[in-house]
């Protein structure tokens, strides 16, 4: 019988472990992939192991009926005799009950099925051909004072280039590049180059090392911006404004300070001085506190019994789940520790994620008045009010969210594929896991929450916004076949992208289309009048969110019920709030209905849309939510 060749048992892997910073972004594949093919290095290394015979021997007969090779220890496993014997003697093998003779002179031949035999063992090698790791550069500041904010230096820097050689007895000979085309060369592993001031959109790095093992690093990119500030014509330099310059630079290279959140994405500089604050994280979790009178917050505390309100007028509701006059008084204080229990969560994922704060609570405040359960009327769950069509943008636009859900749900080798490669039904599988995920109703906890899972689900809307920002930024590119940055600025790109979150990639892409047809400039006042009708609720979304009061203080969210005709506010003066035992100053007072025949406070109350009225941050635009074409 012939013998099957030992297949290869041993993998070989090389663990490098090199510098690391947090404040260091994750590099993106376009950005660190060199011009030539990924991994030029390579060589071959001899392997020495032990290989085991074994056989695969039928009790009867004695025949061997399969011989197998491994190179570890112990019986073989059965996947290994399944690769290498047959399907038939496979299943006997496996099927076989331990030999018991019954009496001492039974012979062994009267045993039924196989048994496993360690014919011979022997010590073999072999060679095995493995990728090296290719040199690395990476960029920093010097020259700078320590006592400035950070991206803010009181004389013009240099930018430090340094290049490291993963590979022993070998070094780095020299750093090549050129700063807004003019090309530089520095012998070493350092080289610092000399800045200068540029536009508003930068210069482009490019740059890279040569190693003395005969190749070089890929070649990497920059955007390099430097804009001064101050008083520069001042004599002897006595001026209130004292000169200084903003720097920024993006680039999966940079070791400074994180950049704003996705404006590596986008490639996109905020504007100078730093975004406004509605694209904020504040130093600390406490100035995050809001006093909103939140309508929905107080009349679900109510019907849940968190609040009595049995002595008000039809028991503190005047409709299902909306609080009257006497029952958000009553609710009050409750609503205020209510909206702000999850602020040093928010921060904390803030300053891991890098997503705005400020950005996260607005968004909860006006998607679901930070109820993290679920609704009746829409298939949406928690603070940001997921859809299976926002869980899908999250698991195909966000790959690393992507490898550490799916094992939860499929197979690694199912993981492996990628969710745009899963049948059908495994993506619907995923993501209608991650919509219970973010779902906190749970109706044996205190007010029907579990406050642990509502605390988990911030992390996923933050890396769902991460995954919006991808897919905005593509939708750019593919769409004018620049990068986005380049097109429209840092905070329109941000109200994109709560389209994007809100209304769905096809509302977007076609007002993106429509303007950029018409040869207009792709920023939010010319998309924005580009919007369908049906989508058109998207923009008081966005002005929710990042306008009124600056952003500094969320909005409520609108209501409403679909067919109905929405009942009539009511007339409410907030109650002094409790003092909240914090070193935080609240923002006194909140947004207030003025008396009238059934509307609220612009901004605030049952807008309108076409096709009925949304609930808390539903979106009822058939686009809204759904692929684009």
């Amino acid at each position: 019988m012939a013998r099957k060749i030992a297949a290869l048992g041993g993998i070989l892997a090389l663990v490098l472990i090199g510098l690391s910073s947090s404040s260091i972004p994750i590099a993106r594949a376009e950005e660190s992939t060199p011009t030539e093919e990924p991994y030029a290095r390579r060589t071959t290394l001899t392997f020495e192991y032990t290989a085991y015979q074994w056989w695969v021997v039928e009790w009867r007969t004695n025949w061997i009926a399969c011989e197998l090779v491994i190179e570890h220890e112990g019986l073989p496993y059965a996947d290994e005799i399944r690769t290498w014997c047959e399907p038939h003697v496979y299943n006997l093998w496996r099927n076989t009950q331990p030999c018991v003779l019954s009496t001492p002179d039974q012979p062994l031949t009267s045993c039924p099925g196989y048994y496993l035999h360690l014919a011979e063992q022997w010590q073999a090698s072999r060679e095995i051909e493995v990728e090296l790791p290719l040199p690395t550069v990476w960029l920093n500041l010097e020259g700078c004072s320590p006592e400035l904010p950070p991206g803010q230096c009181d004389r013009l820097p240099l930018l430090r280039l340094e290049a490291e050689e993963p590979l022993p007895n070998e070094i780095i000979i020299a750093v090549n590049g050129s700063l807004g085309g003019e090309p530089f060369t520095c012998r070493g592993a350092t080289c610092s180059i000399p800045l200068r001031p540029t536009g508003l959109n930068g210069e482009t790095l490019e740059f890279w090392a040569d190693s003395s093992y005969g190749d070089s690093s890929p070649h990497y990119t920059a955007l390099v911006r430097v804009l001064p500030r101050g008083d520069f014509m001042a004599p002897e330099g006595n001026t209130d404004q004292q000169p200084y310059y903003y720097v920024d630079i993006l680039s999966s290279q940079w070791r400074g300070s994180a950049p704003a959140s996705c404006a590596e994405t986008w490639q996109a500089f905020p504007e100078p001085g730093g975004p406004p604050p509605w694209l904020s994280t504040p130093d600390d979790p406490q100035a995050l506190y809001s006093s909103l009178t939140l309508y929905y917050l107080a009349g679900i505390l109510i019907s849940r019994g968190e609040i009595d309100a049995t002595d008000c007028p039809s028991g503190g509701l005047q409709a299902p789940l909306i609080a009257n006059a006497c029952g958000v008084q009553r609710a009050y204080d409750l609503v205020l520790e209510w909206q702000n229990r999850f602020d040093e969560e928010i921060w904390r994922v803030a300053q891991e994620s890098g997503v705005p704060a400020q950005l996260l609570k607005n968004i909860f405040s006006r998607e679901s008045q930070f109820w993290p359960g679920i609704y009746q009327s829409y298939r949406e769950a928690g603070l940001g009010q997921l859809t299976e069509n926002g869980a899908d943008t999250l698991l195909l636009w966000n790959p690393g969210f992507f490898a550490q859900f799916c094992p939860l749900v499929l197979h690694q080798s199912r993981c492996d594929l990628g969710f745009g490669n899963l049948k059908a039904e495994e993506q619907a599988m995923l993501r209608g896991a991650l919509v219970r995920q973010v779902n906190a109703s749970c109706p044996e906890c205190p007010a029907g929450i579990d406050l642990t899972q509502a605390q988990f689900s911030v992390r996923v809307f933050a890396e769902g916004l991460k995954a919006n920002c991808e897919q905005v930024g593509r939708l750019i590119s593919n769409l004018t076949g620049r990068r986005a940055g380049e097109i429209s600025s840092y905070t329109d790109l941000w109200r994109f992208t709560l389209v994007n979150y809100n209304a769905g990639p096809g509302c977007l892409l076609r007002a993106l289309r429509g303007a950029y047809a018409a040869g207009e400039p792709l920023d939010w006042e010319h998309v924005a009048a580009h919007l369908e009708p049906v989508c058109q609720s998207a923009i008081d979304y966005v002005r929710d969110i990042s306008e009124r009061l600056s952003g500094i203080q969320p909005t409520p969210t609108s209501w409403v019920y679909p067919g109905q005709t929405p009942p009539s506010p009511p007339l409410v003066i907030p109650p002094t709030p409790t003092p909240r035992p914090t070193s935080a100053t609240p923002v006194p007072g909140g947004p207030t209905p003025t008396p009238g025949p059934g509307y609220y406070p612009p901004g605030t109350l049952f807008p309108t849309q076409p096709g009925g009225y949304p609930e808390p941050g539903a979106t009822a635009t058939p686009g809204g939510n759904y692929p684009g074409p």
